[in-house]
């Protein structure tokens, strides 16, 4: 602070007679030996000392000296208290005075404090740049911030731009003294004035209200430069885009364009199409845009421009502005063409749809019908002209309500508030319909881009029906497979495991876990690998499922380390997989060899029978005919005469020893058939001539019981053709076990029958029968159950019966016979061929 010039004056002068006053006591004491020397004291004291200093005269130089000096010292005390008193005196007068000055500028400041606190300002004063700054005024009425030194946080109280402002200019005052002028915006709406500047070594930032005019000035200001900043950054924005965009003012004539305009307009940039005056609509378009702008109305028009030497189509928006006109032309000309091109789209588009079997209607965002196909119209049998009417969506779904076609709802209102609600969906969504009569519709609705949804309604009943039944076989299927025994697994075509059963995993203790994992058959062939004793068979296995080319099944046979013998098979499948089943055959195998050495054993056994029986019989034969012979000839009269006991000896050797030839020649038929050596010797044989030859050979039995023999032929007379022999042979043995089991007086019958291509012969007699357990045995070779009747016999004839007729291509059965007995009947072809199926 500045002081008054007088009061400057004044102080000056007592301060520079304190410093003369003491240079006077300094000049006293330099001075004083010399005043003691000169005799000045002398002539100070009084006149009664002269005697004293006479004395002091006689007296020796040390004496007075050091006399002299105790003078001196006095003399100085002395003068030092005067000037004390003196300068004491001064001293506490130019503090009296400085006290008063004291006051008289704390008054001031208080005056200075009190003007300066009358007006909405601070002041912030740096002194020393290290330290604090001082803060006058009243921070919180004025900013709203409780803390004065959080005055300089400018960004806690002033806009952000004020802010940023402030801080620059007041780093550039306190570090380069540049002073600084501004006006401020704060973030409650005021303004705020801020001056700054260097004064002696401090810095001084005063900062201010801003009212009254200054105040709408400021606030002019604000909003020019607000506004200044928006049409910069509206003239950057417009000036970077690719459309044309330009003002124009009164009269029409172009003002300001962007690079685009100029691009357009073929000028260098845009002032020289203003100072060109260069339009980028034809005379015509600018004519309609000046009468709608007349009639303060916006221009708007599709238009062909030429655009910088090449034709396009614009989208033109003009409007009045300001005396002028603004406009924008936006290029449309990839719009018309995709345009175009979308409904050529569409036509071909719902051309498709229509062809579909799926049922498709689009509704608009009116909710109005826009396109049906044909499938929609048949599959609710909506009338055509409703639907070309354009219905509603409601309206529609009210036709087919009343028809009954939509499912059966409890709140009708709701759900189709919920169906509706796709009109305002992002995703489509799906519904199924179950409608009255069994049918399932599979719904979706489809928001369309432009608005509206599109419906598409497939029909799915005989699907779901379809999918029941394939999930119900699929799960049979499997169940089906788990109970198997075999180890069953399916690997699809690109040779992972698509399928197996409990079974597979069991039989090579694979985890659950890896079987559902799909592996690959190599992966299963590696784990199954430590248990398989012949890894080739996995190497085949694995070509036959992943082979593309010559694909046939394939059958093999593994043994395990284990033991255990499996029998396997590929099957390729129609779809590209292979079925692979495994059976555990140790078991079967380890039977068909015990059966196989077994079998070796009886055919070698039977090799020897067969051998043994044909050189026995034979050996048999040859002296069993003599003792026929010899009997035959003892027999004879022209021998001589023999007496009652002899004939009926003879007689019984000769019977005795026709029942051993005839047993022979059975077992010799029969060896001769399983050797395959007998043939059959063809001809056509009458049917009449063969039962009565096989009739007369039974006729001495029949005499023997009293049995009667009834032969009838109905419709079989004529021939077939056979082995005549054989047939006698066939048909007297099965004449002869029935005359063996008929009771005495009853009756056999044997009777023939022609029918389509066959001869039946059928022999019954009216025996006991035959009973069950021994009917499947009893064409069993040495199987003879005589029950109490008259036959004898080895258990032969029977088993030759079937033999012979089985070569002859026929049939043997045995029953019991309607009525009681046994009914015996054989079959012959008409055309008899040797056949090999003869009967063990």
């Amino acid at each position: 602070m500045a002081h008054p010039a007088g009061k400057g004056g004044a102080g000056n002068g007592s301060w520079g007679e304190g410093r003369r006053a003491a240079r006077a006591v300094a000049l006293s004491g330099l001075a004083l030996p010399s005043l003691l020397s000169s005799g000045a004291l002398a002539q100070a004291a009084p006149p009664a000392s002269s005697e004293v200093f006479a004395v002091l005269a006689v007296q020796e130089p040390s004496t007075l000296i050091g006399l002299a000096l105790v003078v001196g010292l006095i003399v100085f005390a002395t003068t030092t208290a005067i000037v004390h008193l003196r300068f004491r005196r001064q001293s506490l007068h130019r503090e009296a005075e400085a006290f008063g000055e004291i006051s008289r500028l704390e008054a001031q400041i208080d005056e200075a404090r009190a003007l300066l606190m009358a007006e909405p300002q601070i002041v912030v004063v740096w002194r020393d740049p290290a330290a604090d700054p001082e803060v006058i005024g009243n921070t919180p009425a004025f900013t709203g911030v409780a803390a004065p030194a959080r005055i300089l946080a400018f960004g806690s109280w002033l806009t952000p731009a004020s802010a940023r402002e402030i801080e620059a200019a007041v780093d550039r005052l306190r570090s380069r003294g540049t002073p600084l002028a501004a006006t401020l915006a704060t973030q409650d709406g005021r303004f705020v004035e801020v001056d700054g500047r260097p004064v002696g070594s401090a810095v001084v930032l005063r900062l201010r209200d801003i009212t009254g005019v200054r105040l709408d000035q400021a606030r002019l200001q604000e909003a020019y430069r607000a506004l200044d900043e928006e049409s910069s950054a509206m003239r950057t924005l417009l000036d970077a885009l690719p459309a044309p965009v330009w003002i124009g003012g009164e009269g029409g004539r172009l003002r300001w364009s962007n690079a685009a305009y100029a691009h357009a307009v073929e000028a260098r940039d845009g002032q020289d199409a203003a100072l060109r005056d260069l339009s980028l609509l034809d005379q015509q378009s600018r004519a309609q845009a000046q009468k709608a702008h007349a009639a303060y109305l916006p221009f708007k028009a599709r238009l062909p421009v030429v655009v910088a030497g090449s034709r396009h189509v614009l989208d033109v928006l003009e409007v009045p502005a300001g005396g002028g006109a603004a406009g924008i032309a936006l290029d449309a000309t990839e719009a018309e063409t995709v345009r175009a091109e979308l409904a050529h789209v569409v036509g071909a588009h719902r051309r498709t749809l229509d062809q579909l079997a799926t049922a498709v209607a689009i509704f608009g965002a009116d909710q109005r019908l826009v396109f049906h196909n044909a499938a929609y119209a048949s599959l609710f049998e909506l009338d055509p002209a409703f639907l070309d009417d354009r219905p509603t969506d409601g309206a529609v779904l009210d036709r087919l309500r009343a028809a009954r076609r939509l499912p059966e709802q409890a709140d009708f209102r709701v759900w189709r508030e919920d169906l509706h609600s796709a009109y305002r969906a992002i995703e489509p969504r799906e519904h199924w319909w179950h409608l009255p009569g069994g049918r399932t519709l599979r719904v979706v609705t489809a928001p369309n881009p432009e608005g509206g949804i599109t419906y598409l309604f497939d029909e799915v009943t005989e699907r779901l029906a379809l999918e029941s039944r394939y999930n119900s076989l699929t799960r049979i299927q499997s169940e089906t497979l788990d109970a198997l025994a075999e180890a069953v697994a399916v690997f699809g075509s690109d040779g992972r495991l698509g399928l197996s059963n409990s079974a597979f995993g069991r039989l090579w203790h694979l985890d659950a876990a890896m079987l559902d994992s799909h592996p690959h058959i190599d992966a299963v062939a590696q784990a199954c690998r430590p248990l398989t004793t012949d890894v080739s068979v996995w190497t085949r296995l694995g070509a036959a499922v992943t082979g593309i080319e010559a694909r046939v099944p394939m059958e093999f046979r593994m043994e395990r380390s284990d033991g255990t013998i499996l029998d396997g098979s590929t099957q390729p499948l129609p779809d590209g997989g292979t079925l692979v089943t495994l059976r555990d055959v140790t078991d079967t195998v380890h039977v068909e060899r015990a059966l196989v050495e077994r079998n070796e054993a009886l055919v070698a056994a039977d090799h020897l029978k067969s051998t043994f029986v044909s050189h026995v019989s034979y050996e048999l034969r040859s002296p069993l005919t003599t003792i026929i012979g010899f009997a035959q000839l003892l027999d004879d009269t022209g021998i001589g005469p023999l007496n009652t006991k002899q004939r009926a000896y003879v007689n019984h050797i000769t019977e005795s020893s026709a029942a051993l030839l005839a047993i022979i020649n059975d077992i010799l038929d029969l060896a001769t058939i399983d050797a395959g050596a007998m043939a059959l010797d063809l001809a056509d044989v009458d049917v009449r001539a063969a039962m009565e030859a096989a009739a007369e050979g039974v006729r001495d039995r029949l005499a023997e019981g009293g049995i009667r023999l009834s032969i009838e032929l109905q419709n079989a007379a004529g021939s077939f053709r056979a082995d005549a022999k054989r047939v006698r042979q066939i048909l007297y043995n099965l004449l002869s076990n029935a005359v063996g089991f008929a009771p005495e007086g009853s009756a056999v019958t044997l009777s023939a029958e022609r029918r389509d291509d066959k001869v039946i012969f059928r022999v019954r007699d009216m025996g006991p029968g035959i009973p069950p357990e021994i009917g499947a045995r009893i064409f069993d070779r040495f199987e003879s159950h005589t029950a109490g009747s008259r036959h004898r016999g080895v258990g032969l004839g029977l088993s030759i019966v079937r033999s012979l007729v089985a070569l002859h291509g026929g049939t043997v059965s045995i029953a019991p016979a309607q009525g009681g007995g046994t009914l015996v009947t054989c079959t012959f072809p008409l055309e008899a061929g040797a056949s090999r199926d003869a009967a063990e």
